[in-house]
């Protein structure tokens, strides 16, 4: 009985926040209507809540657990982890997106760009630049594997707006990625310096500092690995964090703070596992 009291109460006070701040945006101006905005806001937010519990009742309070690792599905008698299936279809995805650019784009590039051509240009220019000014000019290969990674770490944490765990809170994902990244460095270290050269570069200045280079050259993929899998595992803590502290108040405000975490948080996550791929590479090199 209380209970639905203060059901009814909040609704009410809702409903009288919300008309005030009606009445208060009339002529308001400056600071007023923004705090008018605010009220406005907050009760309709607080009416909205009360409804739909009333309609469909309590969210149903759940114990919150984290795990490191994915879940695993059986199919076809091989066990896989929603890692894994995730992944390819974002690669599904994405591959679909590069098949329709080659067959329906690219036989229509003319010397005057416009509309998607110039989009594809920009796109292209800037991350060989971005490359370029990281390591230098080693071939073409190179940008094209910063820009794959990107794409695809783009497309795995926009997953997360599905209500689908991103395969970058995966380690065993991130770690794969940062494996992949780890013999690139060795390989345009050999490429560029031969291995011989490529081993003596790591006894500079001194031969004493060998045994530590090879330490450090071996931390690489753990460090990009756990990096990338702690901040993007944190995002996703923080959204179940407050999905299941307001219950049934999970209305609008999270997912206006989705946004952050699933969008902005990983364009900044991506830039920085790219910026490293390409600082480790030029120093492989140099």
């Amino acid at each position: 009985m209380l209970e639905m009291l203060l059901n009814y109460g909040i609704l009410a006070l809702g409903v009288l926040m919300l008309g005030a701040g009606l009445l208060l945006r009339k002529g308001a101006a400056g600071k007023k209507k923004a705090w008018a905005n605010i009220l406005t806001a907050a009760g309709a937010w607080c009416l909205a809540e009360k409804i739909l519990q009333l309609v469909f009742g309590s969210v149903p309070s759940e114990e919150f657990e984290v795990s490191i690792w994915a879940e695993r599905v059986s199919i076809g008698g091989f066990e896989l982890s929603y890692t894994v299936i995730t992944t390819w279809c974002v690669m599904a995805v994405i591959t679909v997106l590069a098949l329709m650019i080659r067959l329906f784009v690219v036989p229509r590039l003319s010397n005057e760009p416009r509309g998607i051509q110039n989009v594809l240009e920009i796109i292209i220019e800037n991350i060989c630049a971005f490359t370029k000014s990281g390591v230098g000019d080693l071939g073409k290969g190179l940008p094209a594997y910063i820009f794959s990674v990107a794409v695809l770490m783009v497309g795995c944490a926009a997953v997360e707006l599905l209500g689908v765990r991103a395969p970058t809170a995966d380690i065993t994902m991130t770690f794969a990625m940062a494996l992949v990244t780890f013999l690139l460095i060795n390989f345009y270290g050999i490429r560029e310096k031969g291995v011989g050269g490529r081993i003596s570069s790591m006894a500079r200045p001194t031969p004493v500092v060998f045994p530590i280079k090879v330490v450090s050259d071996l931390a690489v993929p753990v460090s990009l690995a756990c990096r990338l899998f702690g901040n993007m595992l944190g995002g996703m803590i923080v959204m179940d964090l407050l999905y299941t502290a307001l219950g049934n108040a999970a209305i609008g405000f999270p997912s206006v703070l989705g946004l952050y975490f699933n969008l902005f948080h990983p364009l900044i996550q991506t830039y920085i596992f790219v910026t490293l791929t390409l600082t480790f590479i030029g120093e492989a090199v140099e």
